[in-house]
């Protein structure tokens, strides 16, 4: 019995270590395998066709952006000419009003006794007048007579020129008092809109006191500074798209004047851009746009598709299913009309090529060489066409 057990005790153990021969030649036999074979493609980043765009040649429009308020072309502050209360006020802030439509009226009643106080003192210089020439005319009756001396009928001149010259001056003062008493009416200048009303009804204004402030929105200028190195590329004539707040669509406007003096301080130059009309308009509203210098057809890209956190501007265009960094020569700026709308451009004077696909900022930072797949959604057509 004892005897059997030991042929079975070494029966078994030749067993266990045939079995662990077995197992580690046939890992290394895995390990050569998997050794010879070739290394597997890496997996390719799938990017949408928003992430790329395809370059082509296409007006790239030089654009100058501005700012600035509305202001109406024609507007007039409506003021007292003499100092006085204010007896009534028709109008108020939206009213529309008619050039020579009297809109207010000032308190008369001590223009009018200034009036009828400078009347009666024509008068009476009227009659000392009257007197004097009757003296004058029998002085000379009396002269050519011998009643009297030359010298008596100098005289008779002298207060007769003296009569005449304070009537005239009597005459002056009634119509002075007669002006005075007519600028109590308040007339509006012009055509146009209230837009502001600085009195009440019963305050005692000075001369020259604000009434009321009246627009005529029939003409609207954007009023925009221009830094003295890029107002060498405005001229008359050149339009701009503006987008004023409040009003949904963009506004058409057109380069009418240029400032030839400097703004004290900031030293901008004024441009003025008469905007067609359009409801909405308003004085006073912020309008920002840009106006169009020059037009040519180049080779484009969007400034998204361009990077420069290197040392030279570069960009990533796909070939042969890989992203590839092209440094790149950078010419214009502007804008373009890319995939349908309107993008802040860039022209490549060299690095690319038309038809070449770049990848915009939304693809992320990739390395040169990153394996890459644009997938389309299906049904959709594609204009890119990735280059071999």
């Amino acid at each position: 019995m004892k005897r059997w057990m030991k042929w079975a005790t070494a029966l078994l153990v030749v067993v266990v270590i045939v079995v662990v021969a077995l197992g580690v030649m046939k890992k290394r036999k895995l390990a050569a395998v998997a050794a010879a074979a070739p290394a597997s493609a890496p997996l390719a980043i799938e990017l949408g066709a928003a992430d790329v765009v395809a370059l082509r040649v296409q007006p790239l429009i030089r654009t100058l952006g501005v700012s600035g308020g509305l202001k109406a072309v024609t507007s007039a502050v409506v003021k007292t000419r003499i100092a006085s209360e204010i007896k009534s006020l028709t109008v108020r802030e939206g009213d529309t009003v008619k050039a020579g439509q009297v809109i207010g009226q000032l308190d008369t009643t001590e223009f009018d006794l200034r009036l009828r106080q400078a009347e009666q003192t024509a008068i009476a210089a009227r009659t000392q007048l009257d007197i004097a020439k009757r003296a004058l005319t029998n002085n000379r009756a009396l002269v050519e007579q011998g009643f009297i001396s030359p010298t008596g009928l100098e005289t008779s001149v002298s207060t007769e020129a003296g009569a005449q010259a304070s009537y005239q001056a009597a005459l002056a003062a009634t119509e002075l008092a007669r002006k005075a008493r007519a600028d109590s009416i308040l007339i509006a200048p012009i055509g146009g809109i209230v837009s502001q009303r600085y009195v009440q009804p019963g305050e005692r204004v000075g001369v020259e006191a604000k009434v009321v402030e009246i627009v005529d929105l029939s003409r609207i200028e954007l009023e925009a500074a221009v830094a003295p190195d890029d107002v060498g590329a405005v001229q008359v004539g050149q339009t701009a798209q503006l987008s004023v707040d409040g009003l949904g669509e963009p506004a058409t406007a057109k380069v009418v004047r240029i400032n030839p003096s400097t703004q004290a301080g900031t030293r901008a130059v004024m441009v003025y851009m008469a905007l067609q009309p359009q409801a909405g308009l308003r004085q006073g509203l912020f309008a920002r746009g840009s106006i169009e210098l020059q037009k040519k057809d180049a080779l484009v890209a969007p400034v998204s598709a361009v990077r420069v956190d290197q040392a030279r501007p570069y960009v990533l265009a796909i070939r042969g299913g890989k992203a590839l960094q092209r440094t790149v020569e950078l010419g214009a700026r502007g804008e373009a009309q890319i995939d349908g709308r309107v993008e802040s451009a860039v022209e490549l004077i060299s690095g690319a090529a038309a038809g070449d696909t770049l990848l915009r900022a939304s693809a992320g930072a990739l390395r040169d060489g990153t394996a890459v797949k644009v997938v389309v959604p299906s049904g959709s057509p594609s204009a890119l066409a990735p280059r071999p």
